[in-house]
């Protein structure tokens, strides 16, 4: 699934620009919000009977090829990527691909879920 997120720029943009980046850059972790918004659709697929009573965040980690800049234009393309049983539990990774418009990746999103005793 694909979405379009523009970042914002703020008040505070003078000095990222002055140490020589276009604009503000994004928290390192800023990327997640992205991610989870585009993820949504995805794990809400009735089919993979995930009960959100259940659920708790389990891991969530980025790799970056540079930073994100407030006025960034940008796609996510979210994969499925994980899908296994752990004990009583099933845990589920999701693969984001953030890049901008012109197709230049900027990073890259995994996050697992934990599905508490959701192990068939």
């Amino acid at each position: 699934m694909r979405s379009v997120t523009r970042i914002r720029s703020t008040a505070i943009g003078r000095p990222a620009v002055e140490a020589g980046f276009p604009d503000v850059i994004a928290p390192p972790t800023f990327p997640f919000v992205i991610s989870i918004a585009s993820s949504a659709r995805a794990l809400a697929d009735p089919g993979l009977n995930l009960n959100y009573a259940m659920v708790v965040h389990g891991e969530q980690r980025f790799s970056y090829v540079r930073p994100l800049h407030a006025g960034d234009v940008v796609t996510a393309q979210v994969t499925i990527s994980d899908i296994r049983e752990v004990g009583r539990n099933s845990t589920m990774t999701t693969t984001t691909q953030i890049s901008t418009v012109d197709g230049e990746h900027v990073c890259t999103t995994y996050s697992t879920l934990v599905e508490r005793g959701g192990a068939q």
